[in-house]
């Protein structure tokens, strides 16, 4: 196995943790997984993620909640599930990202 699958398998194990209804950065998973420089790797295990079902990749954004991603989802189905889980988003800019956002260092001790 790569280090590069290792860390993926990683990654999603934190990502299948995130609440619905809640939304962390690349950089918090990163930074929970101690991959100093990591957001990039995070977004990579998203983008390559698209093809495992229980990984709810549209709960990853910006460090500024922007949707960087969506573009891996297909037309709006990054905002359309964001919104099925009651988060409001508004030129690809989740509303009220503070208080949606999930911290893995804070909420998985």
């Amino acid at each position: 196995m790569s280090s590069s699958t290792n860390s993926f398998d990683l990654i999603y194990q934190v990502v299948r943790e995130i609440p619905a209804g809640r939304v962390t950065s690349y950089g918090a998973i990163a930074a929970y997984l101690g991959m100093k420089g990591g957001a990039r790797m995070v977004g990579w295990a998203m983008n390559a993620s698209h093809t495992i079902a229980d990984i709810p990749a549209h709960r990853v954004v910006n460090r500024n909640g922007v949707l960087t991603g969506k573009n891996f989802f297909g037309g709006d189905r990054m905002e359309e599930l964001l919104a099925s889980e009651g988060i409001r988003v508004q030129d690809d800019q989740i509303l009220a990202f503070k208080s949606h956002f999930w911290d893995p260092s804070i909420e998985l001790l």
